[in-house]
């Protein structure tokens, strides 16, 4: 394990010596269902309705809207996903627990040996413990995260009952810091804005993260030793 640890880390180490002075790499525009782990969204989906059109009628079953729009429905297509999120959590936990236990045993005679020697043959006492324990322990979490911004997703696959699967991928390079937005997830096209926009909180499924690689990354995270030794230390 440590030898795959450390030819990991070697190969890190000299990728990272051969960007030395430049600015981190943007990666190349690739077709998102050819990377590596993509897997086609399965979910439950109704039956399929038969298409039929009524006499002297230019609406059929099945349709969504009257008249074709521009917002975003077949693969290919592009839509503006608004991602907003705001949460805050206050989390106070504390427990006390405490017991107090003695034990006290003794024999003042034996049958009846201090009638015959005149002393008690056996101790006053012949077990005495005393036992106390006491937990108390307290545990305080608060967490506040906000994230305001836009990106462009693509459509990448129409479910049988219309929903569409959609990814998007941002990268923004400043100076030595490249910052990258990820968001994916599955969205119904009724809830498109006329402006070929939809807010992240109407994304199912959704899968957004935000983070970066760069001086400023690299820095405020630990050495991969300490990381190694944080896993492997029972304490």
């Amino acid at each position: 394990m440590l030898t795959v640890i450390s030819v990991t880390s070697g190969c890190s180490g000299i990728d990272r010596l051969s960007q030395v002075g430049e600015e981190p790499r943007l990666s190349a525009i690739e077709n998102p269902t050819t990377q590596p782990g993509y897997k086609p969204v399965q979910m439950p989906m109704p039956k399929p309705e038969t298409v039929s059109y009524n006499p002297n009628s230019l609406w059929r079953n099945g349709s969504r809207s009257f008249f074709k729009d521009q917002r975003a429905r077949q693969i290919g297509d592009l839509l503006t996903v608004t991602v907003n999120i705001t949460d805050q959590a206050n989390f106070a936990n504390e427990t006390q627990r405490s017991r107090t236990a003695t034990e006290d045993s003794g024999i003042t005679a034996f049958l009846g040996s201090n009638l015959l020697t005149g002393k008690t043959a056996l101790p006053g006492r012949l077990l005495t413990a005393d036992g106390t324990m006491g937990t108390d322990g307290k545990g305080t979490i608060v967490r506040q995260e906000t994230l305001q911004t836009n990106v462009a997703a693509m459509v990448t696959q129409v479910l049988p009952n219309g929903n569409l699967v959609v990814e998007g991928k941002q990268e923004i390079r400043v100076n030595y810091e490249k910052r990258e937005l990820i968001v994916a997830g599955i969205v119904r096209p009724e809830d498109i804005q006329s402006d070929n926009t939809i807010d992240s909180s109407k994304i199912a499924q959704a899968r957004i993260a935000y983070g970066g690689h760069g001086e400023i990354s690299d820095i405020q995270q630990p050495r991969y030793g300490s990381q190694v030794m944080d896993v492997l230390l029972p304490f």
